[in-house]
């Protein structure tokens, strides 16, 4: 069981259990925090979300704030005498996934949303067939 969930604007596939570094969240250590911009959920059936899936929810617990290791910027010009070096270190967060929550409720949707689409087709079949 996976999702693929935003988190501060970028996109993670997490599983239970599952400790990452995302961009700087706002929070203490041991904070709970939860997104519900899941874009898609596998959990025996695969749940796409348009843009997201509704009613579920991934729950992490915030472990550290941490800085990466520094990236070094050299800009040169050649024969120009232009040389600059900067250094730079993102600001991380370690969060670890404590639960995906919420799969009953997506299931019951995706088989409400099924019989909309049928419920369209048949009307465009009766539109097409008065037609002629």
């Amino acid at each position: 069981m996976f999702a693929i969930v935003e988190i501060a604007g970028l996109q993670y596939k997490v599983e239970q259990n599952q400790k990452l570094f995302v961009n700087r969240l706002k929070g203490d250590k041991g904070a709970k925090v939860s997104f519900d911009k899941v874009l898609l959920t596998v959990n025996g059936a695969v749940t796409v979300g348009a843009p997201a899936v509704s009613g579920i929810t991934v729950d992490v617990e915030i472990l550290d704030h941490v800085q990466a290791d520094k990236v070094i910027v050299f800009k040169k010009k050649r024969r120009k005498g232009y040389a600059k070096k900067n250094g730079h270190r993102q600001q991380l967060t370690q969060i670890v996934v404590t639960g995906i929550t919420g799969f009953d409720g997506a299931k019951k949707e995706a088989k409400k949303a099924a019989p909309k689409k049928a419920a369209k087709a048949e009307v465009a079949t009766e539109t097409s067939e008065t037609a002629e």
